[in-house]
């Protein structure tokens, strides 16, 4: 199989409105047979999908207003007026800006139609964790302020009264029609995607952000020193990546609380992200054999510490109930042979990405003749450099690898490695959007360790080429990855 990723606000529209279903088109017509996603979470802290408000809920950008037009709830000039002038790059702010006053008003059209609160209602009684979301996101919205600054009787869903005054419950309402939205246009795109033998992938971050609805619910599952006031935070240490570490700031587990519950939180949570995807690559794999614990007060995550996590349990008992979970494990970084053999005992593939292959070392797992079949395959990943843009700043001796290795002369490097990555027997290659357009750093999507400047780059319609989508379609058959069902081999 072999699959591209892209993520939703990348698209030209960055929603899940016609240029979806266009780019489900695009990927059929270049043989690929999955479409990998980052999370599609609610944001948090700077954009990252990695620091959602919610394990959950989807983010309301993500809903598209022609859609809403469609049912009747918005108009042209409504929906012309949302979508706002043709940009390069996606932004966030200004997008939510346009975005939600037509949402509200799409809201308050919908509830004049029994038919839709109907739906509405079936929803909302059918789908466990959208009324707690809705409670939290409604009392953020209101207070504007973190959970922990709210009145101290809603500090836990235990203080929100069942009936709540007229304005929170108005807001708890809207908040369950977004979502509601989001669902049903989510819904559709996968149905489509499978007419066209596409699956759909997607990333599963193992740590949600501080001011999230999951963090609200269940303070009792996380490290607190006091209300509000966090003990540790994650992060890995120092890598190639930054010299002090990253210091992620995400709440940390407490895995004994967890373990006494029988891990009933990651059940619906694993059973929640099977309904939106066909198979999903979990961030951070590592963390759940040892996750980097790092001193909340510290600056850097020089100062941290590795803190056993939950091994096979955690996953045993999510499996017990939903069968074998078909899952991609991020492997990448600082991995021990405990955490090789965590991955290896549970039948999960791992990842090796080809950008981590050239450093002189002929045993080095990610260079194609070392891959093993049970795993999937990367050019780069959201965290690197596109090909084009790593392989200019390569050093010399390094990109003379690369090319006796590929060999190529490296003036088209990133159809080169897309070749090499298709070559490999892993059972699955993901090739990153940018390196089919072969684009260079200015197409990057995220640097580690940096909080400004990421998440923005998105593609235009102009950059498809006929000529190189047939090559691209092309070389997936020679190397037998074309695939024309939706779901085979597990996926």
């Amino acid at each position: 199989m072999a699959g591209v990723l892209l993520h939703v606000t990348s698209l030209p529209s960055s929603d899940l409105g016609a240029d979806a279903f266009r780019f489900v088109d695009y990927l059929a017509a270049a043989g690929q047979s999955a479409w990998q996603v980052l999370p599609v979470g609610p944001l948090g802290p700077g954009n990252s999908p990695y620091a959602a408000r919610s394990a959950f809920a989807g983010e309301p950008v993500l809903v598209s207003l022609e859609r809403l037009q469609q049912r009747g709830w918005l108009t042209e000039d409504e929906v012309s007026e949302g979508c706002g002038p043709a940009s390069a790059t996606f932004d966030f702010e200004q997008t939510l800006a346009r975005k939600e006053p037509l949402l509200r008003r799409a809201f308050a059209r919908a509830v004049e139609s029994q038919a839709c609160m109907s739906e509405l209602d079936t929803f909302e009684r059918t789908r466990a964790w959208v009324h707690r979301f809705a409670v939290f996101f409604a009392l953020r919205q209101l207070s504007g302020e973190g959970w922990w600054e709210w009145e101290e009787r809603f500090r836990s869903p235990e203080g929100v009264p069942e009936r709540p005054n007229t304005a929170l419950a108005d807001e708890i309402r809207y908040q369950v029609f977004v979502q509601w939205c989001f669902e049903t246009q989510w819904h559709s795109l996968r149905e489509y995607a499978h007419s066209r033998g596409i699956s759909l992938i997607g990333d599963l971050p193992i740590f949600v952000d501080v001011d999230s609805a999951d963090v609200w619910a269940n303070q009792r599952l996380f490290k607190f020193s006091a209300p509000g006031e966090l003990s540790v935070v994650s992060g890995v240490p120092p890598d190639l990546f930054s010299a002090t570490g990253q210091r992620w700031g995400n709440p940390v587990y407490d895995w004994d609380a967890m373990r006494a519950e029988g891990y009933r939180w990651w059940v619906p949570r694993f059973r929640r992200t099977f309904e939106l995807f066909d198979a999903v690559r979990v961030d951070h794999f590592r963390g759940f054999e040892a996750s980097w614990e790092i001193p909340a007060e510290a600056e850097t995550a020089e100062a941290g510490c590795w803190v056993a996590g939950p091994g096979r349990a955690l996953f045993e008992r999510v499996e017990s109930e939903l069968g074998h979970l078909p899952l991609i494990v991020e492997d990448l970084g600082l991995i021990t042979p405990e955490v090789r053999s965590l991955r290896d005992s549970l039948g999960y593939p791992g990842m090796t990405v080809l950008q981590f292959a050239f450093d002189g070392d002929t045993q080095n797992p990610h260079l194609p003749h070392n891959h093993v079949s049970n795993s999937v395959v990367y050019t780069g990943t959201h965290d690197n450099d596109t090909t084009r843009g790593w392989f200019d700043r390569l050093p010399e001796w390094e990109r003379d690898h690369v090319r006796r290795y590929l060999s190529c002369d490296g003036h088209d490097v990133a159809s080169d490695m897309i070749r090499a990555a298709y070559g490999s027997v892993a059972q699955l290659a993901i090739v990153p959007m940018q390196d089919i357009l072969s684009l260079g750093s200015e197409a990057r999507m995220n640097c580690p360790g940096t909080s400004t400047g990421n998440w923005t780059w998105r593609f235009t319609w102009e950059q498809i080429d006929d000529g190189r989508t047939g090559w691209l379609r092309e070389t997936t058959a020679v190397h037998g990855r074309v695939q024309t069902t939706a779901g085979d081999d597990g996926w």
